[in-house]
């Protein structure tokens, strides 16, 4: 028997809870052994986990059949919102937007 804990962030607020996944004398501890026992997933096609990095431990993604230890926290993620590359290249072009306003300016500035 392991006690590890499960954070399901899918929600508005996270919850974590404690799980004792108990394991029969030829099962080894997996991550997607836990999410069976745990009753979230039914297997490592349930579409409720089929988005790829949906769970992982402490932060780190993990694979269905990644090993789980005692003590380790199971994370079950929510999708993303807003893709994080154009968030980041919306950003980039403001501040290019702004070095080229500024660099205008000057040029103004320099002709009066």
């Amino acid at each position: 028997m392991l006690e590890i804990w499960i954070c399901d962030a899918r929600g508005e607020a996270p919850k974590t809870t404690l799980f004792q996944l108990v394991l029969a004398a030829n099962e080894v501890a997996t991550v997607g052994l836990a999410l069976q026992k745990a009753g979230i997933a039914n297997g490592p096609d349930d579409p409720v986990l089929s988005r790829k990095g949906s769970f992982g431990v402490f932060g780190k993604r993990k694979d269905w059949d990644s090993p789980i230890y005692a003590g380790d926290r199971l994370e079950l993620y929510s999708p993303l919102l807003i893709d994080p590359k154009t968030v980041r290249r919306k950003k980039a072009n403001q501040n290019q937007d702004a070095k080229f306003q500024a660099a205008a300016a000057r040029r103004k500035a320099r002709r009066l």
